[in-house]
């Protein structure tokens, strides 16, 4: 099903130098520096479910879609936070999977899952209701093989090294099982602290207690819950974390005296804090973040700019990341101006931009990461993960930011067996939009295969230091 030339140019010159610069750069290491898969798997190597608990259950890009066209999560076994009854058949689901796989004509997500299936299962018919149970009962066939299992699969797809995405409150006895089972395979945890730093999350402040409990510091005054983030950065990099994340509704940094912010975090801690002291509580603590990482080193990663579970009823019924967070607009120059005033200039802190607002790539973040030697651009995100999305983000950043600037590709995927597709997909279109460039007489062909090497290896492991 899978034509070698997909998403390469249509000019043929173009075209064939687009395959060269592919063939240069196909098999190398796959870098995974930011995703979601669990450490669990790894860690307990066992085999993975059904095929629909692997590749529909857990993939809020293919529910969002089936939700789309009238289908329920519940009719998709998306378990309810209540315990109510969902649909516990797996054959069924891939039914229902089957008979709607047509919606995904044209989208990223399409191509991902037929490269899965041909790449990873063999499978060469397309997905149809009356395939359907044969593709199921291929992919169920292989699951049950030792070839099929997380270690096996992580190897197979010649991944080098994949960070988690762990809660700030997280002891991460998974990442510590992987490390005592001596298997080569290099799996990192991620330092994610939204729970302990956003006041709006449920969790808050029972997790401020068990933060407090965790490093022994008093979370309860502004100098004490500093002094725990400092401590839980150090566990996570002797846990071999080399980044922090942060998915903030926005941008939004502060530089306040500390006995403001101090102030502000009695407010917060106390629950009397409004909306407003809210958001500057976060805009002050990414600063603060930014100067732990210039101390201990860790690359801080923003990824601002969603509207998180815009649909309360379903919040309410499935919990969060079942494909109702809606990208709305982001503001970056004025948002970042006090922490890029106090820490922009700092070559040794890595600070990763993403966006949900493509308007900003050559309007914001390409002039600010063009000059910026702590800022660089992340790849696109989450709706433009895509050809189009990332040749786009080419286009717009490259004539400010240049390639260098920018840090080659993530995937950012909670669906493991997506992750070589991923990549590919990301390989094809630099090398697309490089032999553009060499055929508009624009770019040396050996400085074009330089580049692609850069993109697909070398900028995420030098911007992640992995």
């Amino acid at each position: 099903m899978l034509d070698d030339d997909r998403l390469f140019p249509a000019d043929p010159s173009t075209r064939e130098i687009a395959r060269r610069l592919f063939a240069g750069i196909r098999t190398l290491p796959l870098i995974s520096p930011h995703g979601h898969t669990e450490p669990r798997w790894y860690a307990e190597n066992l085999p993975f479910p059904d095929p629909a608990q692997l590749l529909v259950v857990p993939d809020h890009y293919v529910t969002r879609m089936l939700v789309s066209q009238g289908a329920t999560l519940e009719s998709l076994g998306v378990p309810r936070r209540d315990g109510g009854a969902v649909e516990a058949d797996g054959r069924t689901i891939w039914r229902i999977f089957a008979e709607h796989y047509y919606l995904f004509r044209g989208t990223p997500t399409r191509s991902w899952l037929d490269t899965t299936f041909e790449a990873l299962f063999g499978i060469d018919e397309p997905l149809t209701p009356q395939s359907a149970d044969r593709l199921y009962d291929t992919i169920a066939a292989a699951l049950t093989t030792p070839e099929y299992r997380p270690r096996a699969l992580f190897e197979r797809f010649n991944l080098e090294v994949i960070a988690t995405t762990d809660s700030a409150v997280d002891e991460l006895g998974w990442h510590r099982t992987i490390r005592e089972s001596g298997w080569a395979g290099r799996v990192v945890p991620t330092y994610r602290p939204d729970t302990v730093v956003d006041p709006d999350k449920a969790t808050f402040h029972t997790d401020l207690d068990r933060l407090g409990a965790l490093t022994g510091c008093d979370t309860g005054t502004w100098r004490g819950y500093l002094e725990a983030h400092v401590k839980r950065r150090a566990f996570f990099k002797s846990m071999g974390a080399t980044a922090s994340d942060h998915g903030h509704p926005s941008a939004l940094t502060a530089d306040l005296p500390q006995s403001e912010a101090a102030a502000l975090f009695d407010a917060v801690r106390t629950g009397k804090a409004d909306a407003g002291q809210k958001e500057l509580f976060r805009a002050q603590m990414l600063t603060e973040m930014a100067r732990m990482s210039v101390d201990d080193g860790l690359v801080l990663q923003i990824h601002p700019g969603a509207w998180r579970n815009h649909s309360p009823a379903t919040f309410a019924a499935f919990g969060a990341d079942k494909g109702f967070d809606i990208p709305r607009r982001t503001d970056y120059v004025a948002a970042l101006k006090p922490l890029l005033d106090r820490f922009g200039m700092e070559k040794q802190l890595r600070i990763i931009l993403f966006t949900l607002d493509e308007s900003s790539y050559a309007r914001e973040l390409a002039p600010l990461a063009g000059v910026y030697p702590a800022l660089r651009l992340g790849p696109p995100w989450w709706f433009f993960d895509s050809p189009e999305g990332m040749l786009r983000f080419r286009e717009l950043a490259t004539e400010t930011a240049g390639f260098y600037n920018t840090v080659g590709f993530n995937d950012d995927t909670r669906a493991f067996p997506s992750i070589p597709a991923r990549h590919d997909v990301a390989r094809r279109i630099d090398c697309a939009y490089l032999a553009r460039l060499v055929a508009e007489h624009r770019l040396r062909e050996d400085e074009a295969h330089e580049v692609a090497r850069d993109l697909a290896y070398r900028l995420p492991k030098e911007a992640y230091r992995l």
